[in-house]
């Protein structure tokens, strides 16, 4: 009888002592602070893989930004090389078929018109004033209708830009390649963005490698959209990458420009208007005055004080104008 309450009591003592060395098995880890250790352990790792991956991502960024930048710092200098524009370069931005040869004569015969208009609605007036009416005619006017034909012809191009690029953004997804996509915008793209694409693709064909084909491009329309658009496609051919992902962004970016340019035309009206009404003032009452009582003021040019002060008073209208043009002229 004793020895079976020893056994039984035996096997009570080795189970609670092999229940004892479970839980304390179990319960070690964080008892010792291995837990903790391995938790340590296991964060400084995932930290310093986190910190790698940064790293790699921040040289990757650091390397593209500086593509970019060599890529603007060569454009910039090739643009500084051919800064002196020659008048045929000035036509073709313009946007006309003609001879520089075609562009003076037409200019002589202007001003020859100019000067002879003067000369017979006014003969009263000294002859000098015709002689500055026909060097204007000939020198100043064509040079203006010259600059506002570019201007508009550049304004055209880029409402359109924008479409243009986003037809090769689907065209590049849909698996065309780039020349195919630019054939299909010089194709079917209104004037002048056409054109332009058009000779970009002739140029193409004809074996002129594509980063000089954008450069004449960027010669004849001296535009920071066409600049970014060159330096994209110059890019994505020397380093690779996702070429429909940044032309899509340079998209998004010409929408929100063209958006930015509507708004402020829209804020700035009020005060354009203002301004084109004290420029015509002065004008406008000089003429009334001249068709009532033209004696009257017929003083201002036949005598030597009307003239100073009719010089005078040209010189502070255009000083006024100039700076009402500077107050609405904003960038954007």
């Amino acid at each position: 009888m004793l020895s079976n309450d020893l056994l039984m009591a035996g096997l009570l003592l080795l189970a609670a002592v092999s229940m004892g060395a479970i839980v304390y098995l179990l319960l070690y880890p964080y008892l010792s602070g291995e837990r903790r250790t391995d938790k340590r352990i296991q964060s400084v790792t995932d930290n310093k893989a986190r910190r790698v991956a940064a790293k790699l991502q921040a040289e990757t960024t650091q390397n593209r930004r500086r593509q970019v930048a060599e890529s603007l710092k060569e454009l910039e200098d090739r643009q500084k090389a051919r800064e002196k524009v020659s008048l045929r370069l000035r036509l073709e931005r313009a946007g006309l078929d003609m001879a520089p040869r075609s562009y003076w004569i037409a200019s002589v015969l202007g001003g020859l018109v100019v000067g002879a208009s003067i000369f017979v609605t006014a003969p009263g007036l000294p002859i000098i004033v015709p002689v500055l009416g026909a060097f204007v005619g000939t020198l100043g006017l064509p040079r203006w209708v010259l600059a506002r034909l570019t201007k508009r012809r550049q304004t055209k191009f880029i409402d359109e830009f924008a479409n243009a690029i986003d037809v090769i953004v689907r065209g590049v997804k849909s698996g065309l390649p780039l020349i195919e996509c630019l054939t299909i915008i010089a194709r079917e793209s209104p004037q002048p963005v056409a054109e332009e694409f058009t000779d970009l693709v002739e140029q193409q064909r004809v074996g002129v490698p594509l980063g000089e084909a954008f450069e004449r491009m960027m010669a004849r329309l001296p535009l920071p959209e066409v600049r970014f658009f060159a330096i994209v496609i110059a890019i994505q051919q020397q380093a690779g990458g996702n070429l429909s992902e940044a032309l899509g962004n340079l998209s998004g970016v010409l929408r929100d420009r063209k958006r930015l340019q509507a708004k402020v035309r829209a804020l700035s009206a009020e005060a354009k208007a203002s301004a084109a009404v004290l420029a015509a003032l002065p004008f406008t009452v000089m003429i009334l005055v001249y068709i009532t009582t033209p004696a009257y003021i017929a003083l201002l040019w036949t005598t030597q004080v009307g003239q100073f002060l009719l010089v005078a008073a040209g010189a502070w209208m255009t000083i006024g104008v100039l700076i009402m043009k500077k107050m609405i002229n904003f960038k954007y």
